[in-house]
């Protein structure tokens, strides 16, 4: 078997990294959305999976077609909506609200002309959207120091010794300090008896006028915005190429399947998609593919394991959460931060975007990255009015 044809273990580590990030800093969010649409016990298990096999299913699958690394997500401003917006549906009607979502996805997938301008952003903005992403992520490690300042020192000590010394390794050296700290902080909280396979909850969707302009269509813009064009972005300036069309058409699709037993929006991860694109997994950028599809094979692994996915993850420290995340995405964010402003004609606009994303700023219902996003090409489109009639 040729090296191309098997994973290294850089790229299970990368993967493995995606997937303990993308769940630790978003499941708690996801369950809370369930509860607030009404969901059972057993709905919200089934909803775990449904994502957790989604998300699997389509990162290992359009990874191995294209040769780069696709990294799927749940919608985590889509979970964040609902659980605001949901009061007063019944399960059925947000159920039906899923369909809904995703079958207007789908058919903007199918849009020639969308699917073309959002492949047009220019690689200084989209790096500069990556970097104002990920700095907050990483100032948390150093946030956290007042609180815990020997752990972080033990963690940034690991860090900067195995990046001199055992750089293939040192994402799983961290991921397994941060497995054994984790376990260390809160001995008694993780009590596996009586757990069992999730099962699916099919649940009837029932369509509505109100639900689909209360939920459906607001879910399907903010997913747009907040999620396929950052993720869309960050692949670009990681210099991938996916066939954005029929990725988001292919997510549709598994989105209108898993929608009523509760995969409420799938779209393209943006940060763990970072992790599995960047130098920490795999010094040949040809074969990062394979973290990517790791990332899979842990996604249908965790919604496989979604009753022990609900109790693990609702106690993990923030700060383990923290160091793992920011320490991984260290060298994206310098190489992101570099890229934004080596050409000087986007300089001014990828700064907004840098400065507007790490804001965190959120307005009508559109968070700090598509706004960073808008500004920064609103910033490219004056300078080139400018620069046309300069030449005139």
């Amino acid at each position: 078997m040729k090296i191309s044809e098997r994973p290294q273990l850089s790229h299970i580590a990368a993967g493995i990294t995606a997937v303990v990030v993308g769940y630790s800093s978003a499941v708690v969010i996801v369950i809370e959305a369930a509860k607030a649409a009404g969901a059972t016990p057993d709905m919200i298990i089934s909803w775990l999976l449904m994502l957790g096999l989604g998300m699997g299913v389509t990162c290992i699958v359009y990874s191995r077609l294209y040769k780069i690394p696709v990294v799927t997500a749940w919608s985590t401003p889509g979970a964040a909506f609902l659980i605001g917006a949901v009061d007063g549906y019944s399960i059925n009607e947000i159920i039906g609200s899923f369909v809904t979502a995703a079958i207007l996805a789908l058919v903007a997938a199918q849009n020639k002309t969308l699917t073309r301008y959002l492949s047009k952003t220019p690689p200084a903005i989209s790096s500069a959207l990556l970097a104002g992403i990920l700095l907050p992520i990483c100032l948390n490690i150093f946030v956290d120091g007042e609180s815990y300042p020997y752990l972080v020192a033990g963690f940034l000590t690991v860090y900067f010794i195995g990046s001199l010394f055992f750089t293939r390794y040192l994402m799983l050296v961290l991921l397994a300090l941060a497995m054994v700290f984790s376990i260390l902080m809160q001995p008694d909280t993780h009590s596996f008896t009586d757990i069992s396979l999730p099962e699916a909850v099919w649940v009837t969707p029932h369509f509505t006028l109100s639900a689909t302009v209360s939920l459906a269509i607001p879910l399907f813009i903010i997913t747009l915005l907040s999620q396929n064009l950052p993720g869309i972005a960050i692949a670009k300036s990681h210099d991938y190429e996916p066939g954005v069309r029929n990725v988001l058409s292919g997510v549709s699709v598994v989105n209108i399947v898993t929608a009523p037993f509760g995969g409420f929006a799938f779209n393209f991860a943006a940060i763990t998609a970072a992790l599995c694109m960047g130098e920490s997994a795999g010094e040949d950028r040809a074969l990062r593919y394979w973290a990517a599809i790791m990332a899979g094979v842990g996604y249908i692994f965790m919604g496989l394991a979604a009753p022990v996915v609900v109790m693990f993850f609702s106690h993990m420290p923030a700060v383990i959460v923290h160091l793992l995340a920011g320490l991984a995405l260290l060298a994206t964010l310098q190489a992101s931060l570099l890229k934004s402003m080596e050409n000087h004609k986007h300089r001014k606009a990828a700064l907004v975007t840098l400065l507007c994303t790490a804001s965190g700023v959120t307005v009508a219902q559109l968070g700090a990255p598509v706004w960073g996003l808008v500004l920064g090409l609103a910033v490219v489109a004056l300078d080139n009015v400018v620069a046309r009639k300069q030449s005139l």
